[in-house]
């Protein structure tokens, strides 16, 4: 089953996400074929800025992908103010696997 992990950072926290980030995406890539597709939500104007994330995770449960976010360097570090996750279906898209 696809899930979406939907994140929003603190306020102010864009030094948190830097420092962090190299620990964050080893982790991610460690997710291997699970991980269908992962990036930063910018920030809206001329100079955009990472204020959150989305990922989505192939995954048998929604206690696995919790699991997998608590995990995060990103969470651990106390970056997020809010995280989401929510079963997700793939429609349209070249990696969507036909049914």
């Amino acid at each position: 089953m696809l899930f979406m992990i939907l994140t929003h950072d603190k306020a102010d926290s864009l030094d948190l996400r830097m420092k962090t980030r190299t620990a964050h995406l080893d982790y991610i890539k460690g997710a291997g074929e699970r991980l269908k597709f992962a990036g930063p939500i910018l920030s809206p104007g001329t100079d955009p800025k990472p204020i959150g994330s989305l990922i989505v995770l192939d995954a048998a449960s929604e206690a696995a992908v919790q699991l997998f976010a608590d995990n995060d360097p990103y969470t651990t570090a106390g970056l997020f103010k809010s995280v989401e996750i929510r079963h997700w279906k793939g429609v349209i898209g070249d990696w969507i696997p036909s049914e």
